[in-house]
């Protein structure tokens, strides 16, 4: 498996991180066989959140790999926080008590990377900066990021906290990719030209702040994937031409397609099926010409200019 660097941290991760947030639809010897299997693809970055399951999910994963010292050393683990029922939450008293509670569900002493998982309304940066530097000097978490924030959030956060954001992830994939159509169309006057985030895209790789791409087979917000579906036939030609020609399934072209940005990002895929999480981990060895990326961009109704 292919890695990059995570944000400006000392981690070197594979380019396909594995999102947990379904895994508690396996039992445990199918949770066991998933996680050995993402092993040993090289894609030993694993996705989690306090709020999967209620829980449920980093408890099955740490039971089924029967977590300790020797395993936990091979795996680089991250886990977000600050989603609660009906509200979004970054006190200092619940940034640390959830980190409590992953880590005692993950069976573990330390998380790689925490992300703040929405943005809250009411943040107080100073909060969440005191909320760190607990966390940092305890051991507890190495490595701090954030979900779904724009520049400006990111700004006010970093005004404060005196560790450094390695990584945002947000949700990008062919056909919910705004943040690199505005990109494309500056100075227009159609919809692609709305800057809707703050030029994130932008803003990440000026900070080296890595892109973990959330939902990379997702339309809409959940309506559904675009692989198979009859609403996108052009693109699903498209992806199965250039499968094709590189001897590879349609799925591993859609992430190979978000590998190809120079952004460096690391897509976070979130199937508990163990083909598709191969052809996914496939994606790290296929390298697009610019001339396939477009095409695959044009064909998901992208219009360029």
């Amino acid at each position: 498996m292919r890695t990059i660097q995570l944000g400006t941290s000392t981690l070197q991760v594979p380019v396909i991180a594995v999102g947990c947030m379904r895994i508690n639809r396996l039992d445990k010897r199918e949770a066991e066989q998933f996680i050995r299997a993402a092993l040993e693809e090289g894609a030993n970055f694993f996705d989690h959140a306090d709020i999967y399951g209620g829980g449920a999910c980093e408890e099955l994963f740490a039971d089924a790999i029967g977590m300790n010292a020797e395993i936990r050393s091979t795996m680089i683990l991250q886990s977000k926080v600050g989603i609660r029922k009906g509200m979004y939450d970054f006190s200092k008293e619940h940034i640390l008590s959830s980190v409590d509670g992953i880590l005692k569900r993950l069976k573990t002493d330390y998380l790689d990377v925490l992300l703040l998982h929405r943005p809250d309304a009411l943040v107080e940066p100073e909060e969440v900066a005191e909320a760190f530097d607990r966390l940092h000097a305890s051991g507890k978490v190495r490595w701090f990021g954030v979900s779904n924030h724009k520049p400006l959030q990111i700004e006010l956060l970093r005004r404060y906290v005196r560790q450094p954001i390695v990584a945002n992830q947000l949700q990008l994939s062919i056909t919910n990719a705004t943040m690199i159509s505005q990109g494309i169309n500056v100075n227009m006057e159609n919809d692609l030209a709305v800057d809707r985030d703050g030029s994130v895209l932008d803003y990440c790789r000026l900070h080296d702040i890595t892109i973990q791409p959330w939902s990379p087979f997702q339309y809409g917000f959940f309506e559904g994937v675009f692989l198979d579906n009859p609403k996108f036939p052009e693109l699903n030609r498209k992806l199965d031409e250039i499968a094709a020609n590189h001897g590879v399934s349609k799925t591993t072209i859609a992430i190979a397609w978000l590998l190809r940005h120079p952004a460096k990002m690391q897509p976070v895929i979130g199937t508990m099926n163990l083909d598709r999480l191969r052809d996914c981990c496939k994606a790290s060895d296929v390298w697009l010409s610019r001339e396939e990326w477009y095409e695959i961009y044009r064909a998901a109704g992208n219009v360029l200019p």
